[in-house]
């Protein structure tokens, strides 16, 4: 009989000694564990605001050099460090970290304006001594738009929002002449703002994005056959 308590003290005491060495491993590997930081969320961990928009450029406000910033606020229940490396809790109201979004660099010129120039007084070269090539506006208010073939060709880029990078020579005679060898390369043709710029597109509106694959970009798996 007393040996049967003897096991049975045993057998209990083994099941406590378990219970709290289980107990204390999960606490140790729970408080072990370090927590991210907020901006390596992954996607559907967190919800950005949208940007703040300038009505004169159609660009966010703080936008600085091809960059701008827009606040995003992690999940509920989501914990994570902040910069400062404090650790916080989100209910899904609190902002978490900053985020990057590419903007453009805007200098004054209308998308709407050099179209409506481009398709009225285009053969006149009103288009492009708006976008700030007096060599071409010359000449092609002398030919009449190059007898109208230069004017449907520079309504088409306009209009597709083609833009190729600025350059201190561009609206001089190298821009002559590099314009008129883009009749034969589209790629090689002098479109868009003279400095180099972008045009004032509505942000929400009729704009060109080219679209790029990064490491944010969600790519599909392809099934095996």
């Amino acid at each position: 009989m007393a040996s049967s308590r003897r096991r049975l003290v045993c057998l209990r005491s083994g099941i406590w000694s378990l219970l709290l060495y289980c107990v204390y491993s999960h606490l140790k590997l729970v408080l072990s564990e370090e927590v991210d930081s907020c901006d390596t969320l992954r996607l559907g961990q967190y919800l950005c605001n949208d940007p703040t928009i300038d009505e004169a450029t159609q660009e966010p406000s703080n936008c600085r050099d091809t960059t701008a910033w827009v606040e995003c606020l992690p999940a509920p229940n989501i914990s994570c460090r902040f910069s400062n490396g404090t650790e916080f809790r989100f209910s899904g109201e609190e902002v978490g970290f900053n985020k990057t979004i590419p903007c453009r660099n805007v200098s004054g010129y209308s998308y709407k304006v050099a179209v409506a120039l481009s398709l009225f007084l285009g053969w006149l070269g009103a288009d492009r001594f708006y976008l700030g090539y007096p060599a071409l506006g010359l000449l092609k208010f002398c030919t009449v738009g190059f007898c109208g073939i230069g004017t449907l060709i520079d309504f088409i880029l306009i209009a597709m929002q083609i833009i190729e990078a600025g350059d201190p020579s561009r609206g001089g005679a190298q821009g002559v002449q590099r314009w008129m060898a883009g009749w034969m390369d589209s790629t090689q043709v002098i479109v868009g703002p003279a400095d180099g710029s972008y045009y004032i597109v509505d942000y929400y509106g009729a704009r060109l994005t080219r679209l790029s694959i990064t490491n944010q970009t969600y790519r599909k798996p392809h099934l095996s056959l």
